[in-house]
């Protein structure tokens, strides 16, 4: 497959005028009409992103380096960077006071020291918790990130799958904040209609990824087609022989949850799959390498934390 989607030609430079055109309604539609000129200026991410080509297929790190690291942490993105990784896949969810925070549960108790649902805490009470001791004393003292922080560290040239788990509020919120940082070219939301529908009414153009069904069958396949979605994610296995094919007609890419063993990679390329979502992503990195696909070389913004 060699399906470039922000690279050179014909849908990379609609996909960079699209996130052009979202970034200017954003400042038209929020920005006080004083601070608006200074508003304008582009970020480093969405200067750089004009040169920038995207992976056509590889690894992606669930949750980041979720096998090593505690998930859903800086800690295991900048692992999943090291290693390679072509797409990191990421929870978000809105506490209290309407802050994007990186959980996968929608409670804290299971990665952090503390209890309750993310909805029903406010940002400082979740920024308190410790989410790194649960995996490792080494982890101690890894604090839950925003939104915010986590698209400042990551490469201009990796796939960001940001998996929404909340409503409508949400999605908006998390479209303004890809806006705004300039990664409408490589960000998309893994989320269902309703909450893509609410993304879209942000910017239009935002990237999804369908997960609707969650599924394999032939009207999940159909749906996704139709709404012009450009990504999917199947789950378990691939879907048919033919929904596959008319996937790649479409220029749908191809995520599939999950892949367990580096064995089980070839198989999964050569249906069709395009970015496997894994725990232990150095193995499957290097598995990946063995079967033609490069790690991936890091391009940063011209200024990161």
């Amino acid at each position: 497959m060699s399906r470039h989607f922000a690279g050179p030609g014909p849908l990379g430079r609609a996909a960079r005028t699209f996130g052009t055109l979202c970034t200017a309604s954003l400042v038209l539609f929020f920005a006080p009409a004083p601070a608006a000129p200074a508003a304008e200026k582009p970020s480093p991410a969405a200067t750089r992103a004009e040169r920038i080509v995207l992976p056509d297929r590889g690894i992606c790190a669930h949750r980041g380096a979720s096998a090593t690291h505690p998930e859903n942490t800086l800690a295991a993105f900048r692992e999943a960077i090291r290693l390679g990784a072509h797409q990191i896949e990421f929870d978000i969810n809105l506490t209290r006071d309407g802050r994007i925070v990186l959980m996968h549960d929608l409670t804290v108790d299971r990665t952090t020291d503390g209890h309750g649902k993310v909805t029903d805490l406010t940002f400082d009470q979740i920024r308190r918790l410790d989410a790194g001791r649960w995996k490792g004393k080494q982890f101690q003292g890894l604090r839950v990130p925003t939104l915010q922080e986590t698209l400042a560290i990551m490469p201009l040239n990796i796939w960001l799958n940001v998996h929404t788990k909340g409503d409508a509020r949400l999605a908006e919120a998390a479209t303004r904040e890809i806006v705004r940082q300039g990664r409408t070219h490589q960000a998309f939301l893994a989320t269902g209609r309703r909450t893509a529908l609410a993304a879209r009414h942000v910017c239009p153009q935002i990237l999804i990824c369908n997960m609707e069904r969650q599924g394999h069958d032939s009207r999940y396949v159909a749906d996704t087609i139709a709404q012009r979605d450009p990504f999917i994610q199947l789950l378990s296995k691939p879907a048919s022989p033919e929904d596959m094919a008319r996937l790649e007609a479409a220029g749908v890419r191809i995520n599939l949850f999950p892949a367990k063993t580096p064995d089980e990679l070839p198989a999964l390329f050569k249906a069709g799959v395009d970015f496997p979502l894994v725990d232990d992503a150095g193995p499957m990195i290097e598995a990946a390498r063995r079967l033609g696909i490069e790690p991936l070389k890091p391009v940063f913004p011209d200024t990161r934390p």
